[in-house]
């Protein structure tokens, strides 16, 4: 359901492209990513950071894009959002000491401290790579390809969330997995009662 509503933006935009133009196609974006937004506060009654910062993004260069009538805009508007993540998160770990991954899902999953931090490492790379492949897509190809790079390119989020609920999987411990109390272990040893 979650991947449903981050997706329907992104293929929204792209058939707005297909059908009309990328002006047209910036301003469903718009429309979408402020739907969207109603939704997710909807369902949580709260928005977190990313969606606030990615819905400002929208229609700040979404904006731009309409009034100045330049595909530019939008086309870096991932790159930014991307390198802004990243460099709040790494200032926060290494500059400010804390951990804005953890604080911001920290009450949703209990992980171990240095798994938080390698985790941000993990969200930094992350973001960077996709500001950067975003940056040349947007330099060095056409505005269609572009459009096309948005639609295909949404394997990397997938990927990227799919490895990471691989890694953090094994540092998750469900109720039955608590050790047993050390008197019933000592009973099992002796092969009963004590």
């Amino acid at each position: 359901m979650r991947f449903l509503i981050d997706f329907f933006p992104i293929a929204l935009f792209v058939a707005a492209y297909k059908l009309h133009d990328i002006y047209t196609a910036t301003a469903v974006l718009m429309a979408a990513t402020v739907v969207q937004t109603g939704i997710i506060y909807a369902i949580d009654r709260r928005l977190q950071t990313l969606h606030k910062v990615t819905l400002a993004l929208v229609l700040v260069f979404g904006v731009l894009t309409l009034v100045l009538q330049d595909e530019r805009f939008i086309k870096w508007k991932p790159t930014v959002l991307y390198a802004s993540m990243a460099i709040v998160l790494g200032a926060a770990l290494w500059i400010w000491k804390k951990n804005f991954l953890q604080l911001l899902l920290g009450s949703q999953l209990s992980l171990p401290t240095p798994v938080w931090a390698r985790l941000t490492v993990i969200w930094v790379g992350y973001f960077l790579f996709m500001a950067a492949l975003n940056a040349y897509v947007a330099a060095y190809y056409s505005t269609e390809d572009w459009v096309n790079f948005k639609l295909w390119g949404y394997v990397f989020p997938v990927v990227f969330i799919i490895g990471q609920g691989l890694y953090i999987a094994r540092y998750l411990k469900e109720d039955g997995d608590a050790p047993a109390p050390a008197d019933s272990r000592l009973k099992d040893s002796k092969g009963g009662k004590p």
